[in-house]
């Protein structure tokens, strides 16, 4: 329950709003039960034939609590969902905050499929705790308490009753049922998990597997993960059912238990608290169908309890990913500022690849201020590995990463203030989102303060000026379905693009010219490693990932693979006949 409550604090549920959807729901429950006596006793006092008169204002009062029960109602589901929302959207900025600032090796170290799980469904869960657990019971817990005393009042042998099965349907129900649910819950968001990462990689990679003849079986490993899914939810629904069959039997025992209670004391004329009387009779045997009402929902609370400590254990594996350990920055540590204006980036032995794969060579190498280097390799050998590490993005197996000058000094990655690496190098992936969004604000995603006439000389540069210009609405078209309304070459291009309007010191550019033809892809990526090209600034600093031919008298590093022994033993370790592989950069 630690993560939950940890999270639950990143939600910032407003309190006083939980307090109002409290007592929204408790007048909309309270209405029910004052409704359900006053009609037994209406009911009964009618038949009794007294002056109509005699019987206007329970007749008014059955009316008003009719009405003010719906009405309560909406009022409760508004102020219960604005709550959840509310919370929602402050636990989604805080986690998407967290990792932007702390945690940036997070989205490199899970599957996409994963990710979105994390940072969508359990983000749901979690305001589900809020709108079916949280609301639900302390709604619950007054109106038990409300039942029992009413009930007291008229029979206190009858409200003993109401009191042990409220125990049964509202406390051990639901324990019983979160107990069963655990294990359930747990293979249901690892199945879901595995069926997002496997229907992720079908539907944005068709094109790919299907020229490598893989993608039925993809397909196929995507549709047993939703079998599997279907079945955690089968073997949860199993569980949820028992717990459900337990609140009317409850409710069975106490409504029957009542009234025995009710016509032995009538029969005998032995009087109830309150008289005895046809009405107290028929209010006795009726209140209980009215209370267990509020206990009804809370099977279902213990789940949404459930699954919503499991989500919150997710988020919270996500939120403690980070290169430096915790992420809370009072915890983190501030770390070292970076003071160089144009700071070089140096490689000192450095290994990349991520836990339990395989790694590069190690690699040591400077990058001058405002030099272009390529970077090259044979394909799956760590090249995107190697510009992760020097982003900050991945931790180094071996070696160490420094940014800064001779004059203010070289620091390593981990040791520098988060805000200044990020500050200083940005990253531009392959795969990099074009989102649902104008084109314009689709380049600011990198620039807050773009402009439009900087933006347009990006896409002149970049070959897409005219395109934008034949728009509709030109910068300011929306991108209807993001990367589907574009080609592959338009997209690489927009991409670059949010490369030319960056600012910051270091950039690293995994296969800017990607789905280009031959001679685009030359000429783009020829202005990109040549400083005086005037495509980025000539004090910039580009690392760019390529498999295309590198212009002569561009520096170069081919990437090269660590050897492993054939057993497996001393995985990780260069061999010694192998020694010579830390590769500086040298000039091609």
């Amino acid at each position: 329950m630690t993560d939950l409550r940890r999270v639950l604090g990143l939600a910032t549920l407003d309190r006083r709003r939980i307090a109002w959807a409290v007592l929204a729901g408790v007048a909309t429950l309270g209405s029910a039960l004052a409704l359900s006596a006053l009609s037994a006793w209406l009911i009964l006092r009618a038949w009794q034939m007294p002056p109509v008169l005699h019987l206007t204002v329970a007749v008014v009062a059955v009316r008003a609590l009719g009405i003010s029960r719906g009405i309560c109602r909406y009022l409760e589901r508004l102020a219960t969902h604005d709550v959840a929302f509310r919370g929602t959207v402050a636990l989604r900025a805080a986690l998407y905050r967290a990792l932007a600032q702390s945690n940036s090796t997070a989205a490199w170290r899970f599957r996409r499929g994963d990710l979105v799980v994390r940072t969508g469904e359990d983000v749901d869960a979690i305001g589900d705790v809020v709108v079916r657990a949280l609301v639900p019971a302390a709604v619950a817990a007054v109106l038990a308490v409300a039942s029992v005393t009413l009930l007291a009042v008229f029979s206190p042998t009858a409200a003993v009753i109401l009191a042990g099965c409220l125990v049964l349907a509202g406390i051990v129900a639901p324990i019983l049922t979160a107990r069963a649910q655990t294990d359930d819950d747990a293979d249901h968001a690892r199945a879901r998990a595995e069926a997002a990462a496997s229907t992720v990689v079908a539907i944005e990679s068709a094109a790919e597997l299907r020229v490598a003849g893989r993608l039925a079986g993809v397909r196929a490993r995507a549709a047993a993960a939703r079998r599997d899914v279907a079945a955690a939810e089968d073997r949860a629904a199993r569980w949820s059912a028992l717990a459900a069959a337990a609140g009317p039997l409850a409710t069975g025992v106490a409504v029957v238990g009542s009234l025995m209670v009710g016509t032995a004391a009538y029969g005998s004329g032995t009087a109830f608290a309150g008289g005895t009387s046809p009405m107290s009779l028929g209010i006795v045997v009726l209140v209980p169908l009215a209370a267990f009402e509020a206990t009804s929902v809370l099977p279902a609370a213990a789940v949404a309890v459930v699954r919503g400590r499991l989500a919150a254990r997710r988020i919270a594996g996500l939120l403690d990913q980070g290169p430096a350990g915790p992420a809370d920055p009072a915890v983190r540590g501030a770390g070292v500022h970076l003071t160089a204006a144009r700071p070089e980036l140096v490689f000192d032995g450095v290994v990349a690849g991520y836990a339990n794969g395989r790694r590069t060579a190690p690699v040591t190498a400077t990058i001058g201020a405002g030099e272009r280097v390529a970077l090259v390799g044979p394909s799956g050998v760590g090249k995107t590995s190697m510009a992760l590490t020097a982003a900050g993005l991945l931790p180094a197996r071996a070696g160490t990463v420094r940014l800064g000058d001779a004059t203010s000094g070289r620091h390593a990655l981990s040791d520098l203030d988060p805000a200044d690496v990020r500050g200083a190098v940005t990253w531009f992936a392959e795969d990099a989102r074009v989102f649902e969004t104008t084109v314009f604000e689709n380049l600011r995603v990198v620039r807050g303060d773009l402009t439009a006439e900087e933006a347009l000389a990006a896409l002149d540069a970049t070959g897409l000026g005219t395109w934008v210009r034949a728009l509709p609405a030109r910068l300011d078209t929306v991108l209807a379905g993001g990367d589907r309304s574009l080609s592959g070459g338009q997209r690489r291009r927009l991409l670059l693009a949010r490369v030319v309007v960056s600012r910051t010191p270091v950039v690293i550019v995994d296969e800017p010219t990607e789905h280009l033809d031959d001679a685009s892809s030359a000429r783009l990526l020829g202005a990109l490693l040549d400083p005086r090209s005037g495509l980025l600034d000539p004090a910039t600093t580009a690392l760019v990932i390529t498999h295309r031919p590198v212009p002569a008298g561009v520096r170069t590093v081919t990437i090269g693979e660590e050897r492993r022994d054939a057993d497996g033993v001393g995985a990780g370790r260069v061999h010694p006949e192998k020694k010579s592989l830390p590769t500086p950069l040298g000039r091609a």
